[in-house]
């Protein structure tokens, strides 16, 4: 071996060392700011839709203009869509602000659950719901078993699931909305440790925490921050008392 190729060698060792450290130390980091980014979403929604109950204004605005609601709610899939689609071309510091809008307009169109349900039954269904979501979220992120396959099932089953509700909308069933809610829980329960997985090896394949790495990791952020809002919007049809 010659000294050129000894320190060519030595040199790709070193690199080698330096970027499998780098990205070790990266997959925590990037892991942190995922549940961050999705913790200050929750708090953002709930505190835009208590703010709409608790301001007497507002509130009374809210109700007389049925627009405020379903408005919002075009936006945020229009909002979705974009993020889904341009999100590898934008900034790290658009797409964080695309998402806080999100977050704000979820909040307005949720809104309602304070006017139909009382306080105590939405603090035990969202405390249900935690629980629910951490140790799905645990297990999509520890289990050995690859849940790859169970993405396109669940999507399916997704799929069903909102073509039974429109179906639904006509038949007006109770039982049939029971028995859906049921599936839902199921559904977003299985998408939370499935997107637990998906989030935890995409992070570990990240060189550093670079703005590509951070948009990854905000990427996973709203997808886990949608599981438990609609995991928690099911689970309040079982768990919430009505006002009336």
């Amino acid at each position: 071996m010659t000294n050129r190729d000894f320190y060519d060698n030595s040199f790709t060792q070193a690199f080698d060392k330096n970027r499998d450290l780098a990205a070790s130390q990266a997959f925590p980091v990037l892991m942190r700011k995922v549940y961050t980014w999705m913790a200050l979403a929750l708090i953002i929604t709930g505190v835009v839709s208590y703010g709409i109950f608790s301001t007497p204004s507002i509130r009374i605005l809210y109700l007389n203009n049925p627009a405020m609601m379903w408005v919002p709610l075009f936006v945020e899939l229009g909002i979705v869509i974009y993020l889904s689609a341009r999100l590898h071309k934008i900034s790290l510091t658009t797409a964080t602000t695309w998402f806080v809008i999100y977050s704000v307009l979820n909040g307005i169109t949720l809104a309602p659950i304070f006017f139909v349900y009382t306080g105590t039954s939405i603090a035990k269904a969202f405390f249900i719901t935690a629980g629910t979501f951490g140790a799905m979220a645990f297990v999509g992120a520890t289990t050995k078993k690859d849940l790859t396959g169970l993405g396109g099932i669940l999507l399916m089953v997704l799929l069903g699931g909102i073509i039974a509700m429109v179906v639904n909308i006509f038949l007006k069933s109770a039982m049939f909305d029971f028995i859906l809610s049921g599936i839902m829980v199921v559904l977003f329960a299985g998408l939370t440790a499935w997107d637990s997985q998906q989030i935890k090896q995409y992070l570990l394949m990240a060189p550093d925490t670079g703005e590509t790495s951070q948009k990854i990791a905000l990427s996973g952020a709203l997808n886990l921050y949608l599981d438990f809002i609609n995991l928690f919007l099911y689970l309040l049809r079982f768990f919430g008392n009505s006002r009336d």
